[in-house]
């Protein structure tokens, strides 16, 4: 979800095509080649104007897929609060300054979810959904390599993980190859990912920059959610409520998008954008 405060939060703002009024989010930094299923979106959207028309918002169908990806993976099941409407533009320049970034620091990380009124535990919870998924390696390739622009990999990566990511990604490849997240259980919801972090074997900057910087208070939650799943999967469902009412709109704002990748004003062009390429 793109969920920001002011400009926009929790209001299906990442879905809107760009158009000659609208910038996409799709195409911010953070965003860009990374953030996919848009056409998922779109086939749960025409099933429900099929059913019941103008009722439930893209924004909604979000937080919906999120709780339903997790629990369907077999994570933790909640209650998602519903009522959201669809914000009438996006702001690609918000969305590349507050998205968090894969080479981002601990402080860094932490001072953006505070702006958006996440603290220090929502952090280290919300940073547990990297237990399933992938990344492209332009994402933490410098590590590999040339990290902070010091010509060597990053040392706080495992030497055997750093060998066998070097084979994925090789220095002068385009970029896009895959790899998972979680290397131990990489399509299941569970803590494994923080039992990674406390070997070293994070994929991204940001996600071992929880264990691995010295003296953090994020290194007591990442070793408590490691020990005790239940912990984790109740802090992450919290987490996850609390990212889901970032600057909602609700009542009369917004509106609810007839189609999630533009506006109902511009609801005579063209159906050909319907969703990302990708």
């Amino acid at each position: 979800m793109s969920c920001r405060k002011n400009n926009s939060g929790c209001d299906g703002s990442i879905l809107l095509n760009t158009t000659d009024t609208i910038e996409s989010e799709k195409e911010a930094i953070p965003n860009h080649n990374s953030v996919r299923g848009f056409g998922v979106v779109d086939d749960i959207k025409n099933a429900l104007e099929s059913a019941c028309p103008g009722i439930v918002s893209c924004a909604d169908i979000l937080t919906i897929a999120a709780e339903a990806s997790v629990s369907l993976a077999g994570g933790p099941s909640w209650k998602v609060l519903l009522g959201r409407r669809d914000g009438t533009t996006a702001n690609r320049t918000a969305a590349d300054l507050a998205l968090p970034r894969a080479s981002q620091t601990l402080d860094i990380l932490k001072s953006n979810f505070l702006y958006v009124g996440l603290n220090t535990t929502d952090l280290v919870a919300l940073s547990g959904a990297h237990t399933f998924g992938r990344a492209q390696c332009v994402t933490f390739r410098d590590r590999l390599y040339n990290f902070n622009s010091t010509g060597d990999p990053d040392p706080t990566l495992n030497s055997t993980y750093l060998k066998t990511l070097q084979g994925i990604c090789p220095e002068n490849g385009t970029g896009t190859e895959l790899t998972n997240l979680d290397l131990t259980t990489p399509d299941t919801f569970d803590n494994y990912y923080f039992s990674n972090l406390q070997v070293n074997k994070g994929l991204l900057q940001s996600d071992q920059e929880l264990f691995s910087t010295t003296g953090a208070d994020t290194i007591d939650i990442v070793s408590n959610f490691s020990a005790d799943q239940t912990a984790f999967f109740a802090s992450f469902v919290v987490s996850m409520i609390k990212m889901g009412n970032i600057s909602v709109l609700t009542g009369t704002q917004g509106e609810i998008r007839l189609n999630c990748g533009k506006v109902n004003a511009d609801s005579s062009a063209s159906d050909g954008l319907l969703h990302s390429s990708i």
